[in-house]
């Protein structure tokens, strides 16, 4: 069984930073890569950071140069470094590990940006 759980979530005024966590815990042998995906009101999930076991990563082009996505540490927890934020990175932040061919959810955190 995996288990994947997010945290740091919260409210911040526009222009300022959030640390999101994410660990993935269970009965696995290596995870494949992990990922943000946030998901606004009334809109589908978008994706947000992916990192791979080996360390590549892709953003969405609209946090690109703001959002940076660390490594998959020996705890098999990832983070999600989030500066500048805008308006429009309110969300609920979801994170997903890829272990082989399968993906594991967390439940999410909100993330709320007041301008």
């Amino acid at each position: 069984q995996v288990q994947v759980v997010e945290s740091g979530g919260g409210l911040v005024q526009a222009g300022g930073s959030l640390r999101l966590s994410c660990a993935a815990s269970g009965s696995f042998f290596r995870i494949n890569g992990m990922a943000w995906y946030r998901q606004a009101p009334g809109k589908q999930r978008e994706l947000v950071a992916v990192i791979t076991k080996g360390g590549s990563t892709t953003y969405a082009d609209s946090v690109k140069g703001r959002f940076t996505i660390s490594g998959i540490d020996a705890k098999n927890t990832v983070y999600l470094q989030m500066n500048s934020l805008k308006a429009e990175d309110t969300s609920v932040y979801y994170c997903k590990a890829v272990i082989l061919s399968a993906n594991y959810w967390g439940r999410g955190t909100q993330v709320t940006v007041s301008s």
